[in-house]
This record gives structure tokens, C-alpha cells and sequence, in this order.
């Protein structure tokens, strides 16, 4: 039973990965990009507070959509959600200025993030814009759900995956 588990999880972590290596991911991803109110050093740091809590409000979220336009009914049925999640992280976080989530297709420069390739284009993409949103962006692939998280030194990522995730903690469990 375990090696089945383990099959299916590979599988769907397979698919996700050649998901992004297609020959045009912006038809087939919806990016995320919360932009920080300012690039001062504590907008950025809020902006890193934020992340955590909507990416953990949308994970479950999005974990049930099968297709990317499931995700991006998903997100828009969600905005409001969204934006209180992300209101609420700042408010905690002392801020007074207030978030505003939309779900739009927009054009982005191209990326390249360990060794995967998001070509210059317009992509769906769920925009979470912080106070009057100037500042650096933190991104993420919402759909497939792929992220890349500062690796902690601020211009470096790693690749985050939730489905390596639960395999780190199944195994965590086993022993």
C-alpha cells in the first residue's frame, strides 16, 4: 500500500514538474505575485508574513482543482477570502494600509528560477497588491501547484513543492 501511495504522489510531482517545462507554461500556469507595499526593509519583511499566511490559506484551496480553469474559478470565487487573509497579516503585523486581490491576465518578463523557464508573456495570474503595491514581488506557480520561496538570503529561490512535503512527513511518520 505504501509503495502505491508513493507511485501516485511521484506520478502527480512528475506531472506538476512537466507542467512548467511545456513549451508554453503561460497557457498552462496561473502565477501568483503579491507585491510589497514598498521595498524598505520592513515592507519586505511584511510581504514575506503575508506569503506564508495566503499561500497556506490557498494550498487546500487549490489542491482540489483538477484543471486550470477550475483554479482560476477557485481564486476568483475566493478574492475576498484572500484579501482578508492577507488584511489580516498586515493588521497583526502593525500596517494600516490594506491589500486588494485580483485575478487577471497581465504580461510578465521572463523568469528563470532552478532551471525552469517562464517566458516573457501574459499569464493568468492571481495579483495581491500590498498597500500601494511598489515594492518587489515575491511570485509562485498556483496552478500547477508549484513555488518558489526565498531561499533566505533574498535573491535566491529554492523550489517548494507541497507534494514533496507530504512525502517528507510520510517518511517523517515512519520512522
Amino acid at each position: 500500500m505504501k509503495k502505491f501511495i508513493l507511485i501516485v504522489i511521484a506520478t502527480v510531482f512528475a506531472a506538476s514538474l512537466a507542467a512548467c517545462n511545456t513549451a508554453s507554461p503561460a497557457d498552462d500556469v496561473i502565477r501568483i505575485h503579491i507585491r510589497a507595499n514598498s521595498n524598505s526593509a520592513e515592507d519586505q519583511a511584511v510581504k514575506t508574513e503575508v506569503v506564508k499566511e495566503v499561500t497556506d490559506y490557498l494550498t487546500p484551496v487549490l489542491a482540489e482543482c483538477d484543471s486550470k480553469a477550475e483554479a482560476i474559478e477557485a481564486i476568483k470565487s475566493n478574492l475576498r477570502e484572500i484579501e482578508r487573509t492577507a488584511d489580516n497579516k498586515l493588521a497583526e503585523c502593525g500596517k494600516t494600509y490594506a491589500s486588494t486581490a485580483k485575478a487577471v491576465r497581465e504580461e510578465f518578463p521572463a523568469r528563470q528560477y532552478g532551471g525552469y523557464v517562464f517566458d516573457r508573456g501574459e499569464y493568468d495570474a492571481l495579483i495581491i497588491e500590498l498597500g500601494s503595491g511598489e515594492g518587489d514581488n515575491w511570485w509562485c506557480v498556483a496552478f500547477p501547484p508549484l513555488c518558489f520561496v526565498p531561499s533566505g538570503d533574498g535573491e535566491n529561490f529554492r523550489y517548494k513543492s507541497k507534494i514533496v512535503e507530504i512525502i517528507e512527513k510520510f517518511f517523517k511518520e515512519e520512522r
